[in-house]
């Protein structure tokens, strides 16, 4: 995750980010480093929250402050289906080659 926290990263500012960072009492970048842990467990088997928290370092409550603020746990679909961009369930392969498109750019 932190290769794809890096490039959310450098993204650069984003409004909604900012404001729920506010509202949480966490840095922008770590609302973003939520937001894709969250988004890339949805579609995984157990709890999205504790695995989440167990990938980013977050407590559970924070993130499930955060999952109401983006709406629930449907919104969370929302976020998955983004980062799954083949529609295959899972969010690895697609985050994988984002990553990959990103270095093979000259």
């Amino acid at each position: 995750m932190g290769m794809l926290d890096g490039i959310l990263g450098s993204l650069g500012s984003n409004p909604m980010i900012d404001n729920l960072a506010a509202k949480v009492g966490l840095t922008p970048e770590q609302v973003q480093s939520a937001v894709a842990a969250l988004g890339a467990a949805h579609p995984q088997e157990g709890d999205t929250v504790q695995t989440a928290a167990a990938s980013t370092g977050l407590s559970a409550e924070t993130l499930q402050q955060i999952v109401g603020h983006l709406g629930g746990e449907g919104a969370l679909a929302s976020v998955a289906s983004m980062l799954d961009r083949d529609g295959d369930g899972s969010p690895v392969n697609d985050i994988t080659s984002m990553i990959g498109g990103f270095f093979n750019k000259k």
